[in-house]
């Protein structure tokens, strides 16, 4: 990070540990964009309800090339709180309750993060599935009795296939000159046909 990141805890007690977990989030993130450049966490109780327990609205802000990545996370405890009671400790052992929960809350806040930075990452890559359209050609032969056919690829070469290929159970329906969408493979043979489909 070229900018070192600046962490705030607003209206609730800083500990170490907690600032210690941000930062190994932060770098964590870095893993999977190293050109953030900047990075503001703002952790700070949100208001409280009585049935909700204890709520924490954390703010993070990554600056990562020709765009900033903004999370606002608020989440409502309770049900990680009953998970987190399951666990037997010693009660000298265990953080104050606030605190233990608020770590719950960072962690869920940097999971969205992560996803929207990865999100980033796919964008820039431009890592957007593609789909390849199928080769296209026509019906050149046709062999009932062998429950088989061949057919001519754009570029010429000749390429066989079987009854079953045909997609829909459609090969009583081809005709010599159909236009056919097909995906090529190599056969014991040669090449062959899979996935063939009558096009218009």
């Amino acid at each position: 990070m070229q900018i070192p990141p600046r962490i705030t805890f607003r209206r609730l007690r800083a500990t170490d540990a907690l600032d210690a977990d941000i930062r190994k989030r932060l770098d964590k993130l870095e893993t999977y964009c190293p050109s953030i450049t900047g990075a503001r966490v703002l952790v700070e109780p949100a208001e409280r309800h009585h049935r909700g327990g204890h709520r924490f609205h954390i703010r993070i802000d990554l600056t990562v090339p020709g765009e900033e990545i903004a999370v606002a996370h608020e989440a409502s405890l309770r049900p990680v709180a009953r998970a987190l009671a399951t666990v037997r400790t010693r009660k000298a052992d265990e953080p104050d309750p606030a605190h233990k929960l608020l770590g719950v809350a960072i962690r869920e806040a940097f999971a969205v993060a992560r996803r929207r930075l990865q999100d980033y990452v796919r964008r820039r890559r431009r890592d957007v599935k593609q789909h390849t359209p199928q080769p296209v050609g026509r019906v050149i032969r046709l062999l009932p009795a062998k429950a088989c056919g061949f057919l001519e690829a754009v570029d010429g070469h000749e390429v066989y296939f079987h009854r079953n290929s045909v997609l829909d159970d459609a090969f009583g329906d081809l005709a010599v000159g159909s236009r056919v969408a097909f995906v090529e493979e190599r056969g014991e043979k040669g090449a062959q046909a899979s996935t063939v489909r009558r096009v218009r």
